[in-house]
């Protein structure tokens, strides 16, 4: 089947575009976009994954407003029509890394919005994610980060904010395709295989930071062990340590590595702030301070795993004919919580998706306040911080 995409010359394979050489059903590709504002404490972010081989294209669309979460979950088969878009969720590429059309029409939910999401400087290309268990990759995967901006509006039950770019709202938005970790429904083959090797080293930290203010932007993810040692690790993320700090576009300087001084929200292992410390390349320090702006987004909401939709699917699995539509809400003003993950309660929770305050000293003692988005998760025993 050809596509529109099959017009220009960027194969890589001699296939169309809507065949792909792997057969993997863990293989997809897609975007994450968000927009936030401390003042507003709004956070609005909103993905598509393609996964070709189950030939489904799931996406998402939400807001954290306020300590409440509302979340609209879309799906639809993928062929014969491999455009970014689902029903009322479309995604319009006006210029690649500069201007992203995402708009979210009318639909039987209560929110929508239409934004233009503004790169401010080059995308961060990550190192290459790649896992293997017993000789077979398990993660192969490119993925790249941008810092930027936002114009247009959004709107949940009739409550419109007009959002004007900075320095009141900043954006986010990262693109990956390739193998990922296997997510059940597909997969879960482990109890037929030999059991996988132990690792050398398990990750327990994931720190993970795009950020903007009004004269700079940049990115940075740190991966450390239970022992708060930064090394290379067999898994889906795997990479010690990266990140670079722009001044506009085509001014990088990067970064070779960072240390950490957070504080937790009490009774979880939810982000209350904190210092991040960078080396740069040419030796220089900058200082960042963290600071909470409202309660973290909970990223099952979204839909990636098998229970998170109301059939017990995931966003690689169908839903059923043409355009599906689900939507609910959940309250994150008080954590942790309890989560009803498809009949089966995760007791505890919190968020992992924060959007902080970030006041940037850069080497030569000038300061700057701007906003951020950071992923960060604690799992099992952390012992920097005293996590058991």
């Amino acid at each position: 089947m050809l596509t529109r995409y099959d017009e220009y010359p960027v194969h890589q394979s001699p296939y169309p575009f809507s065949e792909i050489p792997v057969t993997d059903y863990n293989w997809d590709d897609g975007y994450y976009f968000g927009v936030f504002s401390a003042e507003a404490r709004c956070f609005l972010f909103t993905g598509m994954r393609v996964s070709p081989n189950s030939d489904v294209l799931g996406g998402y669309a939400a807001v954290c407003l306020d300590g409440r979460q509302y979340t609209v979950r879309l799906s639809r088969v993928w062929r014969p029509d491999c455009d970014t878009a689902i029903g009322p969720l479309r995604y319009e590429f006006v210029e690649p890394f500069h201007d992203v059309h995402v708009a979210l029409g009318e639909n039987d939910s209560a929110l929508r919005f239409d934004l233009h999401w503004l790169g401010l400087a080059d995308a961060h290309e990550e190192a290459h994610h790649l896992s293997l268990t017993r000789g077979r990759r398990t993660t192969d995967q490119t993925r790249y980060v941008q810092a930027g901006t936002a114009r247009g509006w959004i709107e949940l039950e009739g409550r419109r904010f007009d959002v004007g770019g900075p320095p009141r709202w900043y954006g986010a938005r990262d693109h990956s395709w390739g193998l990922y970790s296997e997510r059940p429904p597909f997969g879960g083959h482990q109890r037929w295989l030999p059991p996988a090797d132990p690792p050398a080293a398990r990750r327990a930290l994931r720190l993970w930071t795009v950020f903007a203010d009004p004269t700079r932007s940049g990115f940075y993810q740190l991966h450390e062990n239970e022992d708060g040692e930064q090394v290379v690790m067999n898994d889906m993320f795997g990479t010690p340590f990266e990140g670079g700090i722009d001044h506009g576009f085509g001014t990088r300087v990067r970064l070779v590595s960072g240390s950490h001084e957070l504080a937790f929200l009490p009774g979880t292992r939810a982000l209350a702030g904190g210092t991040v410390r960078l080396a740069d390349e040419h030796g220089r320090e900058w200082v960042q301070q963290l600071e909470l702006a409202d309660p973290p987004w909970f990223p099952l909401e979204i839909g990636y795993h098998q229970g998170t939709w109301n059939d017990g699917g995931s966003i690689q699995t169908y839903h059923g004919p043409g355009v599906y539509l689900e939507y609910d809400e959940l309250d994150v003003s008080s954590q942790p919580f309890d989560y009803d993950l498809g009949g089966f309660v995760l007791q505890g929770v919190n968020g992992t998706e924060h959007l902080v305050r970030v006041r940037t000293t850069g080497p030569d003692g000038t300061v700057t306040e701007g906003l951020g988005h950071v992923e960060m998760f604690v799992e099992g025993p952390y012992a920097p911080y005293g996590f058991e």
